[in-house]
Parts: structure tokens; C-alpha cells; sequence
């Protein structure tokens, strides 16, 4: 029996070989430059992550955003905006995980489901610093090799035509038959 007789092929393709999901919500304190009478609006910009293996059911994202913070200051009479740089580190653990991959090399693609969010912003308890709680949340998939196995005919397959000749020309009879105005257009007044 030779190789191309056989039932079944293996066929070694990149394939998903893990996936995780984490939900993250962390508070951060921001010092303003003058003591915050009121919080005016805070929103979060410029994220930006990236992700690798860390382990064998473990991801890791380390990622940074600025969060904006625009408040009044002596006693509501000036306004101002504090930006602060946060970096983090998030450890995604798999889910789902196949220990078949035939290679320790992976890609690691990580799409923030929940880009970082304001939750709420507030004045602390001692009034010169301000609270910020974010929300931010990540779907991961590992690819990596694996094998494939699939079942083959040794007779290979035969395609019947069963369309008929697609070469056929229309006779003038079946052309007499055509409706100009197939898509009901109305004529204009």
C-alpha cells in the first residue's frame, strides 16, 4: 500500500489552540495641580496593548491610556484639565486551551472587547486627590501548529455537470419572451 492509498491525510495548519477572556476594573488616584472644588469630565483616550504567551495557560497584556480629568478649582471660579499616563499588566488565564500543538511558537491576538472606560470619577475623602475607577476587558486567542487529520477517497471524486451546457445560445424564440420591465419600474408623469 503506498502513502496516497491510505484513508486518512495529515494535514498540519495554524489553528486556534487557546482562548481567555478577562474583565478588569482597577482605580487610580490622580493629583491635580490645585485642590478640585467639583469634577467637571473625565474620559479615557490613547490606549494601546499588546500580548504575549507568559505560560502555558497564561497571557499577558501590559498596556497604557491617558485619563483626562477636567475639573473646577477655587471654589468653582477656574477650571482645568490633568492628564495622567497609567500602565498596566493584565494576566489573561485560558479557558479553553489544546495541548496538541506540535510547536512552542505562538501568535497571540488580544481585541480589547471593553475599551478602558470611566465608571466614575470622583473627589477622595481628603479632597486633594482625585479617584478614577476604569473598566477595561480583553478577548484572547493562542494560534499555534497543530495536526489535522482527514479522510480521503483513494478514487479521488468525480464531478457530474449536472448544469447542463452553459455554452447554449438563447434562440430568438426565448428572447421574444423577455419582459423589459422585469423590475416593475413605473414610467414618470
Amino acid at each position: 500500500m503506498t502513502f496516497l492509498e491510505k484513508d486518512y491525510r495529515e494535514i498540519i495548519t495554524k489553528a486556534v489552540c487557546g482562548k481567555g477572556r478577562k474583565f478588569t476594573k482597577a482605580t487610580h488616584h490622580v493629583s491635580p495641580s490645585h485642590r478640585p472644588t467639583s469634577i467637571l469630565g473625565c474620559w479615557v483616550i490613547n490606549h494601546l496593548y499588546n500580548a504575549k504567551k507568559k505560560s502555558e495557560d497564561t497571557v499577558e497584556i501590559n498596556g497604557s491610556y491617558d485619563i483626562n480629568i477636567w475639573y473646577s478649582y477655587n471654589d468653582n471660579t477656574k477650571t482645568e484639565v490633568v492628564t495622567e499616563r497609567v500602565t498596566y499588566c493584565d494576566y489573561v488565564p485560558l479557558s479553553i486551551k489544546d495541548d496538541h500543538c506540535i510547536s512552542d511558537e505562538y501568535d497571540v491576538i488580544a481585541k480589547a472587547i471593553q475599551q478602558p472606560n470611566c465608571l466614575e470619577c470622583e473627589i477622595d475623602k481628603h479632597g486633594s486627590k482625585i479617584e478614577v475607577e476604569v473598566e477595561r476587558e480583553f478577548g484572547i486567542k493562542v494560534i499555534g501548529e497543530t495536526k489535522v487529520y482527514v479522510r480521503v477517497n483513494p478514487t479521488g471524486h468525480h464531478y457530474d455537470d449536472d448544469d447542463g451546457d452553459w455554452d447554449a445560445e438563447l434562440t430568438d424564440d426565448e428572447l421574444t419572451n423577455v419582459n423589459p420591465d422585469f423590475l416593475g419600474r413605473r414610467k414618470k408623469d
